[in-house]
């Protein structure tokens, strides 16, 4: 009989992820406490769970895509969560936690004989949708190879990072806080060009070929920036976790990080400002403020 893969959690990622392994083929069930993350999915017909419980009774394999460790315990750990459940036997952890979360809960769900797996994403809205993202995973390597193909449906590079839980978090961390630090030292950059007299577009267009290039120079300006739609499709709060999980890991690695704490400081900065629930391509508004311009 085929396996039904659970998703849990049809957020910004979540969504076009659970989308890509329904056209992939797959036998998909999922959930979302919120009723409006489920119209597309009733309107294809994708069978919808009645809550988390009932998701891990049906489901052989789950994927999660939540906001918060504090929401995930909850659900998977849970008196109701995902270990209640009869049938699941995989957990797919697609979201950022940090190492000793992520340790905690593998340690929770191999008491009940459910396996888990890290397989934390980048890539942002536009990679779930076009399947363009990055995974990063950790684990029982047979369980990667056994839902490698479920990957794939909405991962164009798959790097696999060992068998020791967290791994793949570790890794998930140094790139976030390279993508937040990118955003801060893009936006200095391309504000010092453009209170010279350069072209923003023209500034992106030549660092794109260059050495300076990053996410926030392919990505972020051109397309959230630069026409001031501001929707790359994840919040500041989100990111400031992961800035927060990135310096508890080099803390605990006994890594210093000067210029990962600047990063967090100038978070906090729009955090205090009430900006939390904002895009964080709104971030470069700091830097545009304190210049006095605008980059468009």
């Amino acid at each position: 009989m085929e396996k039904v893969v659970g998703y849990l959690g049809l957020g910004n990622m979540g969504h076009p992820m659970a989308m890509r392994i329904a056209d992939a083929g797959y036998n998909l069930l999922v959930f979302d406490i919120n009723s409006e993350a489920l119209i597309d999915f009733r309107e294809r017909q994708i069978p919808v769970a009645e809550s988390v419980r009932d998701l891990g009774d049906k489901a052989d394999i789950i994927i999660c895509s939540l906001p918060s460790n504090e929401v995930i315990r909850e659900a998977v750990i849970g008196s109701e969560g995902l270990v209640t459940g009869g049938k699941v036997k995989t957990y797919i952890n697609a979201c950022t936690t940090g190492s000793n979360f992520a340790a905690e809960i593998s340690e929770e769900l191999t008491k009940k004989g459910i396996a888990t797996l890290e397989a934390p994403i980048s890539g942002g809205p536009p990679g779930a949708r076009d399947g363009t993202l990055s995974i990063m995973a950790s684990g029982p390597s047979k369980v990667y190879e056994e839902v490698k193909p479920i990957l794939e449906s909405y991962g164009k590079k798959l790097v696999f990072c060992g068998e020791k839980p967290g791994l793949a978090q570790v890794l998930k961390l140094a790139n976030n806080i390279l993508f937040a630090t990118s955003i801060f030292a893009t936006t200095e950059a391309i504000a010092m060009g453009v209170k010279a007299g350069l072209d923003p577009s023209l500034m992106l267009d030549a660092i794109q070929a260059g050495t300076g290039r990053n996410a926030t120079v392919d990505l972020v300006m051109p397309n959230s920036v630069l026409n001031r739609a501001f929707d790359f499709g994840a919040t500041i709060e989100i990111l400031m976790k992961d800035v927060n999980l990135a310096l508890e890991e080099g803390e605990k690695q006994g890594v210093p990080q000067p210029v990962s704490q600047q990063v967090r400081q100038m978070m906090l900065l729009a955090m205090h400002q009430g900006w939390e629930r904002r895009d964080l391509s709104e971030l470069v508004r700091l830097v545009e403020n304190w210049s006095d311009i605008e980059i468009k």
